[in-house]
């Protein structure tokens, strides 16, 4: 449900984004889909002023048009991470990711202020027609942007937005004088004369403090000294810190706030120089942090680091549910920074314009991104990009209003004979295992995807006819007569009732649901349907996993054993959200289970047992380390280690499955073993794990009219034994089916 105001109601076809090739650098103004709606605790706004962050946007372009082994040498951690990947997933499969990754364009931005369109239901305390200030990674660059309620602030409307849109950099500044608890009358040194550190001196010189700027760019000391600070210097000041102590009695500066942006370990240096007895440095920029030990430790002096925009930074349950922390607790969050920075800015007591040296229509941003990398021989500090007003007449009603309501009607088939295809969630995992394979056996008619931006990429990628951000439009479309679905787990149930009652075919990810009540829901639309509808569990696909099946006939019971090495995933993490992912049992181990039910030709289960292991640890979600056991009506037992606290390095999974005398040894899907009573192991080579095969399948029962590739019972049997494990952990007693 959605709160939406006359303005709300309808969303343009189409915005414009800027959006940077992560591959080149190269700086696009797209037309992308608007977004349908806000997120959960969500607010839709329409933006009238965003502001560049030169420093952060600057180093961000700079990589994008770095080399690959330059970005590689910059990004040590990412790098590792990837060298680990290909031990799991394979060189070839690891590449492709990688490149996926840089050819997808990515947004910029993170501060703007605008215009409220639409707030979901959760939110009460913003409206359509609020005048807001917006941060986070939802923030960007765009005419209209979905951000979260708690990454959001009313503006009065004394503050233009052309300052508004500096509020985010604002809380940033603010987060750091905050850890450095700073008080009136005590002086402040502000390494680093940048926006941040602008901002951070006009905050200090508010609150009563002796401000000193310091920068190597004689530009930025000279706008401090005339509009942020009380006193500003070049670094390469002589007897700078001579001076900076006899302006602070002799005594040296109270707190030092570290807003540079540099490799060198300077800033850390020249901090404890001017630094007094037991003074405060704070890092809110970066730099090389190798503290001297000597001159520390005689001074006493206390080092932190600041958080970004402050407490609720990078907190899902913050953030992303808007759940916020009570004053009590913890007085100042990242929202409250946001509002008490406009306030100052209502009050007059900073005034942005001072930093201002450009203003852009979003139509030239190519223009100041230019200056920004050098292309262009300019001073600048604070760049504004500003949106043109909303024009009603470029509103237009979404194609799910035009055909919500034509019920349960025969599937259109495309005119050239092939399935003509809508795809909802076209990310990384999509683009990267489902599309490639079905831009070449179906007509690509239309994808939705939250981002208008992933959407575009998907239709330039892949050859869609038109691209939405909503769902309906898919699900709605006459000429769409096979629906695929990619999204989040927690949309799936729904997506997949509201396309079948609509009367098209789908194919949907892993899970088919999260809760019972949803799958019974899912079961009485397909029964009365008539629509054929599989879910992506791919590993039965696989060549290597047929040939097992092969290699052991008819022959029962199986005792079977699947080891998966899957490694740890934080409790921030999506899927372990109860409502968007449903944590990893339902969400992965399904897979697992439907290949052992594929082997004993989908057998339907007798009983559930699962037990984790118990650690104690907040940072351990111990469900994650499980054993399940699943007895089969054929005799069949299987027994799945799914691990979260192995090595990286070991291969995500082995299966080993044993009957008849006979032995297989699938190993990660790149090696199989086929072990007969007195022979030795037959080998068999091989790679993927199945999508391609699943995906071609399912395409060939759709023109053939035959059976959907897997069963809808055993579908339902694997959804039912994931959640049976969940309920046999809870309980600690065997789940039995009736």
């Amino acid at each position: 449900m959605l709160k939406t105001g006359s303005k709300g109601q309808k969303s343009k076809i189409h915005l414009k984004q800027l959006l940077q090739s992560l591959r080149s650098g190269d700086i696009h103004i797209k037309d992308v889909p608007s977004p349908t709606g806000p997120k959960r605790a969500g607010v839709l706004v329409r933006v009238h002023a965003s502001l560049i962050s030169a420093g952060t946007e600057k180093m961000k372009v700079d990589l994008a048009r770095a080399s690959l082994l330059e970005k590689a040498r910059q990004r040590p951690d990412d790098v590792k991470k990837v060298l680990a990947e290909v031990k799991q997933q394979g060189f070839w499969a690891t590449w492709q990711r990688v490149m996926r990754k840089l050819d997808t364009p990515g947004p910029l931005g993170y501060s703007c202020a605008g215009e409220v369109l639409a707030v979901s239901e959760d939110v009460d305390d913003l409206k359509p027609g609020d005048r807001v200030a917006c941060g986070g990674q939802g923030a960007s660059h765009s005419e209209v942007v979905s951000v979260l309620r708690n990454l959001c602030v009313k503006l009065p409307d004394s503050v233009p937005y052309e300052e508004a849109c500096y509020t985010t950099l604002g809380a940033i500044a603010m987060q750091g004088l905050r850890q450095a608890n700073v008080t009136f009358g005590e002086s402040v040194v502000v390494i680093g004369l940048g926006l941040v550190g602008q901002l951070a001196c006009a905050i200090s010189k508010a609150a009563g403090c002796v401000t000193i700027g310091v920068d190597l760019d004689d530009h930025h000391v000279e706008i401090a000294r005339a509009h942020t600070a009380t006193h500003a210097f070049n670094r390469n000041h002589p007897s700078l810190v001579e001076t900076i102590k006899s302006l602070t009695h002799g005594f040296g500066a109270d707190a030092v706030i570290i807003c540079a942006a540099t490799s060198s370990n300077d800033p850390i240096v020249f901090s404890a120089e001017i630094a007094r007895d037991r003074a405060r440095i704070i890092m809110v920029g970066v730099s090389q942090m190798d503290l001297p030990r000597d001159v520390y430790f005689q001074k006493e002096l206390e080092f932190r680091l600041s958080r970004s925009y402050g407490p609720g930074r990078y907190d899902a349950s913050y953030e992303e549910r808007g759940i916020d922390y009570p004053i009590g607790y913890v007085r100042w969050t990242e929202r409250r920074n946001m509002q008490e920075f406009v306030r100052l800015l209502a009050e007059k007591k900073i005034d942005p314009n001072a930093i201002t040296t450009h203003s852009f229509p979003i139509d030239q941003a190519a223009d100041a991104y230019a200056i920004i990398a050098g292309e262009r021989k300019e001073r600048y500090l604070g760049m504004v990009l500003t949106y043109p007003e909303g024009d009603d007449s470029g509103l237009k009603t979404s194609a799910g209003d035009r055909y919500r309501g034509v019920g349960n009607r025969p599937a259109p088939v495309a005119p050239s004979g092939q399935i003509a295809a809508g795809f909802i969630g076209a990310g990384n995992f999509a683009q990267g295992f489902l599309l490639p394979t079905l831009k070449d056996h179906a007509k690509l008619v239309a994808v939705a995807n939250q981002s208008g931006a992933s959407a575009e990429d998907a239709k330039t990628k892949f050859g869609f006819d038109r691209t939405s951000t909503n769902p309906e439009d898919i699900i709605h479309a006459p000429d769409i007569d096979t629906v695929f679905i990619a999204t989040r787990h927690g949309d799936h149930a729904r997506l997949v009732t509201e396309a079948l009652k609509a009367g098209k075919n789908v194919f949907v990810e892993k899970p088919l649901a999260l809760h019972k009540e949803e799958l019974s829901d899912v079961a009485r639309t397909y029964d009365a349907s008539g629509r054929k509808l599989l879910v992506g569990f791919n590993r039965r696909f696989s060549p290597l996993v047929k040939k097992t099946k092969d290699f052991f006939g008819d022959a029962a019971p199986k005792m079977m054993f699947y080891r998966v090495n899957a490694g740890p995933l934080p409790r921030s993490h999506w899927t372990q959200d109860e409502q968007e992912g449903g944590g990893r049992i339902i969400g992965e181990v399904c897979h697992f289970i439907d290949t052992a039910a594929f082997l004993t030709g989908d057998a339907m289960p007798r009983s559930v047992y699962a037990k984790s292991i118990s650690t104690g640890r907040a940072d351990s979600v111990d469900r994650d380390t499980v054993s399940i056991t699943v007895d089969y009506e054929d005799g069949s037992l299987l027994e799945i280690f799914y691990v979260a606290n192995g090595s990286r390095s070991l291969p995500k999974e082995e299966l080993q499955v044993f009957s008849n005398g006979r032995t297989a040894i699938l190993k990660n899907f790149t090696e199989l073993e086929l072990w007969s009573s007195g022979a030795k192991p037959a080998t068999h080579k091989g790679s993927g794990k199945g999508h391609a095969e699943e995906v071609q399948a399912f395409l060939k029962s759709l023109a053939s009219g035959s059976e959907a590739p897997i069963p809808f019972d055993s579908i339902l049997a694997t959804t039912l034994v994931t959640f049976a494990a969940r309920e046999s952990l809870a309980s600690g007693e065997p789940v039995r089916f009736e």
